[in-house]
C-alpha cells in the first residue's frame, strides 16, 4: 500500500524545520558570540576606565580630588588655565616638540636610504652590516651612556641641552631602519627597475618611486620615534636636568608633581596636556601605523 506523504498546500509557504542539532549549533554561536563581544568590552573597560578616571580628577576641585566623588561637581576648568600659567610649562612644551619633532625629522630622513641600500642593493658585506644593525636593537642605552655622556658634556661642552639627544638622530637609529628596510623589501623591484629605464637614478628612484610606496613604513617608523621622543624621561634627565629651561614635558611633569604633591587635581590636569597630543596623533595616524606595522612582516 502506497505510503501517503504529507504536502504542503499549493501556493503556502515550506517549512524549515529546525533539527535538534541545529538548535544545539545556533545556541553554541550565540554564546560564543557574547563571550567574544564580553571580553572585548571588558578589555575595553581596563584601558579605558584610568583615562576617564583621570580626565574627571582633573576637572576637580582640590578638595574632592582623590575622594569617594567621582563625579565632578562643578566641573574645574580652570584647572587647565592654572596648569599653563604654571612657571615653565610653555617652555617645556616647546623643548618636548623641538625634540620630538625634529629628532622625528632627522630619524627618517637618516635612516630611509640606509633600509633602501640593505633592501634593494646587492653588495658585499650587505648581510654583516644587517647583523649590525640588528646587534644595535639590543644593545640597551644605558650600557653607553657613560662614554656618551662624557663625550657630550665633557668635550662639546653641551649639558644643559637637548641637543645631545637630537644630533645623534641624524646618524640613524637601528630600530627605523631594520623596519623601514622590513617594508622596502615589499616593494617589487620591476617599479624600481621602470624607473631606472626612464633614466631615474637611485636618487631620483628612491625621491619619486620608493617614498610614495612606503608611505605607510615611514609613517610607522615617524609615530614611533615622536612617541619616544615625547615620552623620553632618561634622556632630559641625563642631559638637561641642571637647566630647567631645557626640561622636556615628560621631566619637568616630575617637577611639577613635587610642586603640587598636594593638588592632585592640577597633577592630573598637566598629565592630560601631556598626553593628548600623543593620542590625538595616533588617533588620525593610526590606518597608517598598523598598515606599516602589518606589511613590514610580509617579507623577510
Amino acid at each position: 500500500m502506497a505510503q501517503v506523504l504529507d504536502t504542503p498546500k499549493a501556493g503556502g509557504p515550506v517549512s524549515d524545520p529546525i533539527t535538534p542539532a541545529g538548535r544545539v549549533a545556533r545556541r553554541k554561536a550565540l554564546l560564543h558570540w557574547i563571550a567574544v563581544h564580553s571580553l572585548g568590552v571588558a578589555a575595553a573597560l581596563f584601558f579605558v576606565l584610568p583615562f576617564v578616571f583621570l580626565l574627571l580628577t582633573s576637572l576637580m576641585s582640590d578638595q574632592q580630588a582623590l575622594t569617594r566623588d567621582l563625579w565632578p561637581h562643578p566641573f574645574e576648568w580652570s584647572n587647565y588655565k592654572d596648569v599653563f600659567n604654571t612657571p615653565g610649562f610653555l617652555t617645556w612644551w616647546k623643548n618636548t616638540l623641538l625634540y620630538a619633532g625634529l629628532g622625528t625629522v632627522l630619524t627618517v630622513v637618516s635612516s630611509l636610504p640606509v633600509a633602501y641600500a640593505l633592501a634593494k642593493f646587492r653588495f658585499r658585506g650587505r648581510h654583516l652590516s644587517l647583523m649590525l644593525v640588528i646587534s644595535m636593537m639590543m644593545l640597551p642605552p644605558q650600557v653607553v651612556v657613560i662614554p656618551m655622556y662624557l663625550f657630550w658634556a665633557k668635550q662639546l661642552d653641551m649639558s644643559g641641552t637637548l641637543w645631545p639627544l637630537i644630533i645623534p638622530m641624524a646618524f640613524g637609529d637601528a630600530f627605523s631602519i631594520f623596519l623601514l628596510r622590513q617594508f622596502l623589501l615589499t616593494i617589487p623591484n620591476e617599479y624600481l627597475d621602470a624607473a631606472k629605464v626612464d633614466g631615474c637614478g637611485e636618487f631620483r628612484t628612491l625621491l619619486r618611486v620608493v617614498i610614495p610606496m612606503a608611505k605607510p613604513g615611514i609613517a610607522a617608523v615617524a609615530l614611533f620615534q615622536f612617541f619616544y621622543a615625547w615620552n623620553d624621561y632618561f634622556g632630559p634627565q641625563i642631559y638637561a636636568s641642571e637647566n630647567p629651561g631645557a626640561w622636556t614635558l615628560s621631566y619637568g611633569l616630575e617637577s611639577f608633581k613635587g610642586a603640587h604633591h598636594t593638588d592632585w587635581n592640577l597633577t592630573m590636569a598637566a598629565t592630560v596636556l601631556v598626553m593628548a597630543p600623543v593620542i590625538v596623533v595616533f588617533f588620525f595616524a593610526q590606518k597608517a601605523f598598523v598598515e606599516g606595522v602589518t606589511l613590514t612582516g610580509v617579507k623577510g
